[in-house]
């Protein structure tokens, strides 16, 4: 599975059974900055981000991890929900007259549910245009947060073929095994830096681990979100595609 798309920040592997997990239960804290030689304003409710862990359960409503439409996601083991507000989007073309068959207030549960062996090949060597691959870097450590921190690099080819590695440090002791938040590594980013264009850079940092700080209910989901069949969901992607293209012409 080649071509995974990651919901964090734009951005971004269990070791055989999906039930192995880690048992760690606690907050993991960052802080989010501009690194690049051309800065960037971080808002500053962007500025700080976090996510709960419990074992193999995750959940941030943090921007620099949810981001887009996105206002909050919950892993489960393999299973990724989202809540995502299309809300915006519909009110402004409803105000142009444009009509959709969902008659909906644009916030909608995302389910998406992957298997162990979807990610079997994320971390083989493949430099063909447009795929990536995860490189765990071998015997580089360095202490983030209090946690040791292992070194990763994604390296993603773009449709010329050219390479745009990505540094990541990671724990393999935080998280799920597989980690689909974060496109499929072994545990839990404690610092990434993301590549923004023209000299843009965000880093996003751990600087605080609380341990034993969750329960259940911070895992649970905001109400008010709804289920769409996945014809549905087709339709609302049609329709608003047509109506991005109608309003560039």
């Amino acid at each position: 599975m080649k071509k995974i798309i990651a919901l964090a920040a734009a951005a971004l592997l269990c070791i055989g059974a999906a039930e192995a997990q880690n048992t760690f239960k606690g907050v993991v804290k960052y802080k989010v900055e501009s690194t690049g030689q051309v800065a960037m304003n971080i808002p500053e409710e962007a500025a700080k981000a976090e996510i709960k862990v419990s074992g193999n359960d995750m959940y941030t409503q943090s921007p620099i991890f949810c981001g887009g439409l996105t206002e909050c996601v919950l892993i489960q083991n393999l299973t990724q929900t989202a809540c995502m507000n299309y809300g915006p989007y519909l009110s402004y073309f409803r105000s142009q007259d444009f009509e959709f068959t969902y008659q909906g207030d644009g916030k909608l549960l995302m389910k998406q549910e992957y298997k162990a062996s979807d990610f079997d090949s994320v971390d083989i060597v493949d430099t063909e245009a447009g795929h990536f691959y995860y490189e765990y870097v071998s015997g580089e450590t360095k202490t983030i947060a209090g946690m040791t921190a292992k070194k990763l690099i994604r390296h993603a080819y773009d449709d010329d073929g050219v390479d745009h590695p990505m540094e990541m440090w990671y724990s393999d002791e935080i998280g799920p095994q597989i980690n689909v938040l974060f496109g499929g590594i072994k545990g839990m980013p404690l610092e990434c830096t993301m590549d923004a264009g023209e000299g843009k850079a965000i880093t996003y940092t751990a600087i605080d681990i609380v341990k034993g700080k969750v329960k259940e209910a911070d895992f649970l989901l905001p109400d008010g979100y709804q289920v769409l069949s996945e014809e549905e969901l087709d339709t609302l992607g049609e329709e608003l595609k047509e109506a991005i293209e109608l309003m560039q012409e």
